[in-house]
């Protein structure tokens, strides 16, 4: 059924009009699906363009005003709100932790990827760089460069930097992602760090004790907010960890469509981050 679109134009029409204007690959290396909706996506961000330019405003005064960023109300509301692309890694860095345990360890990373490698560790992840991100052509090997290389460094430095974890399946998309952002292997490898070294260790510990709370707390929440979503998990006999627990370790990463999540991701991420870094306990529900 043909239905009318932008401008009042047919919405096959609007949609090969968007399609000629959109890349097929957006700005992060990731494919858009064949089903993607172009004309909704630039009628949606044809409005949300003047948001984003005054918020990156706002960052920019913030920033020239600060010089840096401290931790405050004012810089908890930027943040819900949305980091700039532009100013993402550097935020990200400083509120994390992950900028002032850089500047104490000069040298470390490097030092880390020079010494002797564990077989069983570089094996386990090799084994996942092809499987991390798939429909990204910066990770293909067929890319030049190929992140994977960047993403073996940091997880291969982080397994033999914290023994105790080493390396766990969903690791590999959070770290491709902040290889994506951050654009440099040694400040994801810090910023890896700051998450699963310090604010969520016991989501990759053996045990997984954290994990396996924030699922039951979740599982809670939606028998209070949406019961008949419980109800219908429960007549199907299905446990909530066969449904969620990718959702966890990958911190969501690699669970919503890509068409929307990468705007969505970014915040998600972000909320999150300013959350555990800030020890919001408002946040959803308490992550640590």
């Amino acid at each position: 059924m043909d239905y009318k679109g932008i401008g009042g134009r047919s919405g096959q029409e609007a949609e090969e009009t968007a399609k000629d204007r959109i890349h097929r690959i957006d700005a992060y290396g990731f494919e858009r699906p064949k089903d993607f909706d172009y004309a909704s996506y630039e009628e949606f961000y044809s409005g949300y363009l003047e948001i984003l330019t005054r918020r990156a405003i706002k960052w920019s005064k913030l920033l020239q005003r600060n010089n840096g960023v401290e931790k405050s109300l004012k810089v908890k509301r930027y943040i819900r709100k949305g980091i700039p692309n532009e100013h993402r890694a550097m935020i990200w860095m400083i509120v994390s932790g992950a900028q002032a345990e850089m500047d104490l360890n000069p040298g470390y990373y490097r030092k880390l990827l020079e010494g002797e490698k564990n077989d069983r560790l570089v094996e386990a992840v090799q084994t996942d760089l092809n499987r991390t991100f798939p429909d990204n052509v910066r990770f293909r090997k067929t890319s030049s460069p190929c992140l994977q290389q960047e993403l073996y460094n940091v997880l291969v430095a982080y397994g033999h930097h914290n023994k105790n974890i080493g390396y766990c399946q969903g690791m590999n998309f959070i770290t491709g992602y902040l290889i994506l952002i951050t654009r440099d292997e040694e400040k994801s490898f810090w910023l890896l760090d700051a998450l699963i070294g310090r604010i969520l260790p016991d989501y990759y510990s053996p045990a997984m004790i954290g994990l396996k709370t924030d699922q039951e707390v979740l599982g809670e929440l939606i028998r209070m907010k949406i019961p008949a979503v419980a109800d219908l998990m429960d007549s199907q006999g299905v446990m909530w960890t066969l449904v969620v627990s990718r959702w966890f370790i990958c911190l969501f990463i690699d669970i919503l469509p890509v068409e929307f999540s990468w705007s969505n991701v970014y915040r998600l991420c972000s909320v999150f981050g300013i959350a555990c870094f800030m020890k919001d306990q408002k946040f959803s529900f308490v992550w640590h």
